[in-house]
């Protein structure tokens, strides 16, 4: 294998070994995850979009890549960083080895450095820039070419659907917002009988509204929330409509139209291993994460929000309900995939807030007949 170096913003080198696609001179976010499996889930996160993301557990890819467990169609991510990629998977599902998959998407890859090393430097630093690069020639304007490159604030729009389409279902109507949605949340919508309208990151209220929906779902996705202006906006009208989940950046948003602020975090949150307190019942789930913002705990006092969810490791907030209107959200990802299915129950809780919502207006005669075959 030919030598491959992971540069950055700092001047600090990292050498290994080249694996997957051949780099290109683009400048990403380096940050790191902290699941022990999960690898093939978290390349086709959308919400890794523009990052180049460092494995924390040291061997990657030994159960190969398979067919089932993506969460998108195409990878996000600009690079993986691992300690040591495994070229000879084994596992019954696997069809390909990461390297060969990494390949094929055109997504560059170094393997061989000192993993532990660059993650204690995240945590200390925070996330910062890097740059894949071949050969040490011109390191200085490399460097410079780093610092002076501005990380994108359009990643939702990449990531988005390009116009709305159906997963059709007999059961209630989901409007689900798509910033960057992993495929386990349209999993578990339909598993639960939904009738799901996926609709872009643009989609207006009076759009979303006119589709006539039992329910609203803001999914995941990447980047700064407060630069999805449109989805802030699309909450601030739809506030009192409908009953509304937000997942991640979903979260985010519909803390910012309720008037809270979100702000970023020192290196983040990501990995399948993040345990979170339900403050109403006292128990610990273990969740599924990947965000690098978060809602600010002192902002929520002055809305009608009220903190749900609690990280255990930094006490930063994980969920937020409404005080009178049929609203939350999780800061984590209660489909999973990958992770713990802990939270899976949060989807049955938005089902009932979907039902009680519609039941709201009726006889009691049609309350016996409307949910029935449903």
């Amino acid at each position: 294998m030919s030598k491959r170096y992971l540069l950055l913003e700092d001047g600090t080198i990292y050498e290994g070994r080249a694996f997957g696609a051949e780099i290109n001179d683009y400048v990403g976010e380096v940050v790191f995850q902290t699941g022990m499996t999960g690898y093939q889930e978290t390349l086709s996160d959308p919400s890794y979009c523009g990052q180049m993301v460092v494995m924390t557990y040291p061997l990657i890819g030994n159960y190969g890549i398979n067919r089932d467990d993506f969460e998108t169609v195409r990878p996000a991510l600009k690079a993986l960083i691992v300690k040591e990629a495994e070229n000879y998977p084994s596992n019954f599902r696997s069809e390909m080895s990461i390297s060969q998959f990494l390949s094929q998407k055109g997504v560059p890859g170094i393997e061989g450095i000192d993993t532990r090393s660059l993650v204690k430097k995240i945590r200390r630093s925070g996330t910062m820039k890097g740059i894949l690069i071949d050969d040490l020639a011109n390191l200085d304007q490399v460097i410079d070419y780093v610092k002076q490159t501005a990380l994108p604030k359009d990643q939702v729009s990449q990531v988005s659907a390009a116009k709305p389409y159906v997963v059709p279902g007999r059961g209630l109507r989901v409007v689900l917002v798509d910033y960057g949605m992993k495929h386990g949340i349209l999993r578990e919508l339909t598993e639960r009988g939904c009738h799901i309208t996926v609709v872009p990151y643009d989609t207006t209220a009076d759009e979303v509204m006119q589709l006539q929906p039992d329910g609203i779902m803001l999914s995941n996705g990447p980047g700064d929330p407060k630069d999805v202006l449109q989805g802030i906006d699309l909450v601030e009208d739809l506030l009192g409509k409908v009953p509304i989940f937000g997942i991640c950046l979903g979260h985010q948003l519909i803390s910012l139209a309720c008037g809270a602020n979100t702000e970023r975090l020192k290196f983040g949150h990501r990995g399948a291993n993040h345990p979170v307190k339900v403050i109403e019942t006292g128990e610990a789930w273990m969740t599924s994460q990947n965000h690098g913002y978060t809602v600010s705990t002192e902002s929520i006092e002055h809305t009608k929000l009220k903190v749900t969810h609690q990280a255990i490791n930094d006490g930063s907030v994980e969920g937020v309900e409404h005080e009178s209107l049929p609203i939350f959200s999780v800061q984590f990802h209660p489909e999973s995939s990958p992770g713990p299915s802990d939270a899976n129950v949060l989807f049955d809780h938005f089902l009932n807030m979907m039902k009680e919502n519609k039941l709201g207006g009726v006889t009691s005669c049609q309350k016996e007949q409307i949910f029935v075959g449903s």
